[in-house]
């Protein structure tokens, strides 16, 4: 391997060569992907990156949607029970991540801990996830613009396309430091409009009205879902709200999707990964708790979609209590997460179909890397689909593209739920041969598996009443009904196919290949030192450190 490209920290020939002999030779060519990817984010922004990469348009734009549809107390519950489900995905990831630091993420860990039919029908499901999911952000940051000009649309759509593409084809460096500077940025704005909510409701807005939970008194702590009656209305209206943070939460889980690209792997990801409920919990669950305090989830703005910061909640807010110039700087602020969502998710869809071009389950073309040692023909073949965005501009193009944006963001919910039962299968495998993973992994997620079987449970509740609106009566929408459940048959024909295409089998799980990842580790401890201890003011440093 060649000593210019690829790792900035080296690895010899000699740490491959540590792998277990009796183990398939698939782990050792698989770890051979790190000498060719250079190293480029380091902790602090691995830590960033988790702390706030997935903060978007799902949390300013459409927390909104949520209270209307629930209440301020079932929007409140809504994403607290999320936030804990999602939290255990995250530390199962973390965990099989810190042991498996390869692209591609989930797809890998199915390869290796499931079966191979599991990784290929759940890498293709995210492969066009993301084909769909990249041009939408670059819409919905156009759109985000025309709260101040009015201009053709495909201008705006070209410009972000267009730094979208050229970031990616640099050094993964780059995009470190821009997903670093971006998550700084909406750190700010999210403690910047929740002190803003705390002022008003606690009367030192202009008007000098004090609020307090006057809006949960009055029209309610529930919503009567679709004007049903009783306590089947407020649990509806409830349950509606579990799905509106499905999609604020989504990616969440692609914390460890460019961990081959990352620096000493086994400390940030575990680092990154246990900051997973905290981060939650402040940034996700307090904001809607303090919008229920200060929007009536009766206000009819709430549900008037215009793409800009003139639905989010905070603007809403801000609005009713008389405060100017808000609206501007939210909507700055929302076009930078827009930008950097677009921006993560070329990212992890090229490592994705890097990864699966790795294992044999895409064209082999996709692994290729260019000069600065990333996978440039994944990347230009999700820059060619970025051109699914100009389809807004046509009235008729942009029902289709809607529709395609609306069976995507089920994929979420069976990526989840993929990761859930490779988790599973990776623990009672380690029962299974003797492993204690506390003392013996790179690091072990705690709550295990209970935590797990809970999140399974509920995610596949929600996968199987996601269109639970159709057969309310005279409900009945066909869009609606096909892209909450088409992504189910869909991954069914995938996984069954390859299972039948290539005779594949699930793994026992005395044959998991634990044992051999386990003492590649174990040849890497001297590759990757500890972190050294914080000094000084280093101490007070909790976001990256």
């Amino acid at each position: 391997m060649s000593s210019q490209r690829g790792l900035e920290i080296p690895l010899t020939e000699a740490a491959v060569s540590q792998v277990i002999h009796d183990e398939t030779d698939d782990i050792a060519q698989s770890f051979r992907e790190r000498y060719d990817l250079r190293q480029g984010l380091h902790q602090r922004h691995i830590q960033m990156i988790g702390l706030a990469g997935t903060i978007g348009t799902g949390l300013f734009l459409n927390s909104g949607q949520a209270l209307a549809m629930g209440g301020p107390l079932g929007a409140f519950l809504g994403y607290t029970i999320i936030g804990l489900a999602v939290s255990s995905v995250v530390l199962t990831i973390g965990e099989m991540g810190a042991l498996v630091p390869l692209s591609g993420g989930l797809v890998r860990y199915s390869q290796f801990f499931f079966d191979p039919a599991m990784s290929f029908a759940n890498g293709w499901i995210q492969v066009y996830s993301y084909l769909v999911t990249i041009p939408a952000e670059i819409v919905a940051a156009s759109i985000l613009i025309e709260f101040w000009i009015t201009v053709s649309s495909a201008i705006w759509i070209t410009v972000f396309s267009m730094l979208i593409f050229v970031t990616a084809l640099f050094f993964i460096r780059v995009y470190g430091e821009i997903e670093f500077a971006f998550a700084m940025l909406k750190i700010l704005l999210i403690l910047g409009v929740n002190i803003m909510a705390l002022v008003i409701t606690c009367g030192g807005g202009p008007s000098g009205q004090s609020i307090g939970f006057k809006y949960w008194e009055d029209p309610g702590p529930f919503v009567q879902y679709f004007g049903i009656k009783g306590a089947l209305g407020r649990f509806l209206g409830f349950w509606s709200t579990l799905n509106n943070a499905v999609f604020a939460f989504a990616g969440a889980q692609n914390i460890t999707v460019a961990a081959a690209e990352t620096r000493s792997p086994r400390h940030a990801i575990p680092k990154a990964t246990k900051r997973i409920l905290v981060r939650i919990f402040l940034f996700y669950v307090m904001s809607i708790f303090m919008v229920g305090l200060v929007v009536p989830s009766n206000d009819p703005n709430l549900l008037h979609l215009t793409g800009t910061a003139s639905q989010s909640p905070f603007v809403i807010a801000a609005r009713r209590a008389g405060i100017q110039d808000v609206p501007s700087i939210i909507n700055a602020a929302i076009i930078t997460s827009a930008y950097s969502a677009g921006n993560s998710f070329i990212l992890v869809g090229s490592r994705i179909l890097f990864g699966m071009a790795i294992q044999g389950h895409a064209p082999a073309v996709f692994a290729r890397l260019n000069r600065f040692s990333v996978p440039y023909v994944a990347i230009i073949f999700f820059g060619a689909f970025m051109s699914l965005a100009y389809m807004v501009v046509s009235k008729s193009a942009i029902t289709v593209f809607n529709w395609l944006q609306a069976v995507v963001a089920i994929s979420t919910l069976v990526d989840w739920g993929i990761s859930c039962v490779v988790y599973l299968r990776f623990y009672y495998g380690c029962k299974k041969q003797g492993i204690d993973r506390y003392r013996e992994l790179p690091w072990a997620a705690p709550f295990q598996p209970y935590s797990t079987w809970a999140s399974l449970v509920l995610i596949l509740l929600l996968l199987f009443t996601g269109g639970f609106s159709t057969f309310i009566h005279g409900h009945w929408s066909s869009e609606t009904f096909i892209s909450s459940y088409i992504n189910i048959p869909i991954f069914l024909a995938l996984y069954f196919g390859y299972k039948w295409w290539k005779k594949t089998r699930i793994l026992a799980l005395v044959n998991i290949p634990i044992v051999g990842l386990m003492q590649f580790y174990l040849g890497q401890e001297n590759i990757e030192p500890e972190p050294q201890r914080k000094k000084g003011l280093a101490k007070l440093n909790i976001l990256w450190s």
